[in-house]
């Protein structure tokens, strides 16, 4: 009776067991039910108009984003100038370092898809209870005939182990290919920032020469005001002119003076400036200032909107930043399936190191498998879902907004372009009549026959007006590396 007894009951362990593994795998497969994530859409490029301005013609062929930065700028000064801030601002080599973390990353979430392997090499020392299973066992066992167990009892052993994640969802794909665009992202932002960083290399060196041509204006309205200084003396002591007049020259004069080294306060600044954006300390900037009334600006060929989506590295990079954003939500939707995990280890194990060398029979080794999954209390990947997919919807709003951010620059830059040339040929215009006036007035002067207050106020509009032109001058210069940047130019 017994016997028969012992021989049904691995039966109904059998079936039980049998039982246990359907319950488990349809409460496994019940976990597998995930929430669907938000369909984004990055079909942006429908919706961006088809020019940028209702004047403007289109022409697909020609971009300037296109040309080379070193083919765009023609002055070796500001040329060598921009080379070295390529190699020493601290700026871009920040974002050089972003690169590599984010390229470790990729290496990093690569590595996770292969098995782990290792090794472990370790000794310990064990005494089991005399009235435990295992001590009872262990003293009743003898190693070889006559030869009792070791008590207490030794443990050496060495061998290697193995535990691998299997990728049954492609969870570990994702995250690989999620990192792989977030490496692509921080490549754009790179190129986004040597973009800008020649621009305002290139905008700061104008501005340089602007105030080094507006300094040497004022010196030249200091001398013209020192002049007129001596003539109102002169005439005052023919009696032709009062000491008012006098004092009004001396403190036209003083004025002047003083508007120069306000002038050369910026100079330093703006050359200060320059050094930071070169990661060097301050030093006197290399450049020639007296070409800088003739430069001709470049003729800017804008191509068509939709060539803002290859040509901007901002722009890549919020796309590669949504398609990360996207491969995350998938990530964290994989994250309610089961995974299936698989250690093994297999080396040598022995009570005695001598035995280490008796093989088989010290050789030992393990596998196992396991699919776990969650089943009670998911709030936690749940919330990490929902974040998951608000992240993404932020990343959608986030290209929208630099897309259509990118179209505004252009269009401002484009208006400001055209404006700032008329306004610099109404500046000429205005400078070479004030230039005439400035010699009637002062011959008028001298004959008596113009008021003192008359040659102040048109050698006043004069220096003005030749400022103006200048600071016009930089503008010009200006706007078109601001639209070169804007189309994308300037980091190939």
């Amino acid at each position: 009776m017994p016997n028969i007894l012992n021989r049904r009951n691995p039966m109904k362990r059998i079936r039980n067991n049998k039982y246990f593994i359907l319950i488990a795998l349809s409460f496994s497969i019940s976990a597998c039910k995930a929430p669907l994530a938000t369909v984004v859409s990055g079909d942006i490029e429908t919706t961006v108009p088809q020019n940028f301005g209702e004047n403007l013609a289109i022409d697909s062929t020609n971009n300037e984003a296109i040309t080379p930065w070193r083919e765009f700028f023609t002055d070796q000064a500001l040329v060598s100038l921009i080379e070295e801030g390529l190699h020493n601002n601290k700026d871009l080599l920040i974002t050089l370092q972003e690169v590599e973390i984010a390229k470790s990353e990729v290496a990093a979430k690569r590595g996770n898809m292969a098995p782990t392997v290792g090794y472990n090499i370790g000794a310990g020392l064990s005494k089991a209870g005399r009235y435990t299973s295992e001590g009872a066992g262990d003293a009743t066992t003898e190693i070889k005939p006559g030869k009792e167990m070791p008590d207490p009892l030794a443990d050496f052993q060495g061998g290697f182990t193995l535990d691998w994640e299997v990728d049954i969802w492609n969870k570990l794909r994702t995250e690989k290919k999620s990192a792989v665009m977030r490496y692509l992202s921080t490549v754009e932002g790179k190129n986004f920032v040597l973009s800008s960083l020649i621009a305002e290399i290139a905008t700061k060196y104008y501005e340089l020469l602007s105030l080094d041509n507006q300094l040497d204006i004022i010196a030249e309205y200091i001398r013209l005001q020192e002049k007129a200084l001596e003539v109102s003396k002169i005439q005052k002591e023919a009696a032709a002119a009062t000491e008012l007049a006098v004092k009004q020259f001396e403190a036209e004069l003083a004025k002047a003076k003083a508007s120069e080294f306000t002038i050369r306060q910026s100079i330093v600044e703006n050359e200060n400036e320059i050094n930071t954006l070169l990661g060097r300390y301050p030093q006197p900037i290399k450049r020639d200032k007296a070409s800088f009334m003739s430069i001709v600006p470049n003729t800017i060929y804008t191509g068509i909107p939709s060539q803002l989506l290859q040509n901007r590295p901002d722009i890549k990079q919020a796309e590669f930043e949504l398609q990360a954003a996207k491969l995350d939500v998938e990530v964290a939707r994989k994250e309610f399936y089961p995974s299936l995990n698989i250690s093994a280890a297999l080396g040598l194990d022995a009570f005695k190191p001598s035995y280490l060398v008796e093989i088989p029979k010290s050789v030992a080794y393990n596998v196992t498998a396991g699919l776990a999954g969650p089943l009670i209390n998911r709030s936690a990947i749940v919330s990490k879902f929902k974040e998951a997919d608000a992240k993404q919807i932020e990343a959608l709003y986030q290209y929208e907004k630099t897309i259509l951010q990118a179209y505004i620059d252009v269009s401002n830059q484009l208006s400001k372009i055209n404006n700032t040339d008329e306004y610099y040929k109404l500046k000429m215009q205005e400078s070479q009549i004030l230039d005439r006036s400035i010699d009637i007035s002062s011959q008028l002067f001298r004959n008596s026959r113009a008021d003192y207050l008359n040659v102040l106020m048109v050698q006043r509009d004069a220096l003005d007006a030749k400022i103006d032109l200048i600071q016009a001058k930089e503008n010009q210069l200006s706007t078109v590396v601001n639209i070169y940047k804007s189309l994308g130019g300037g980091w190939k």
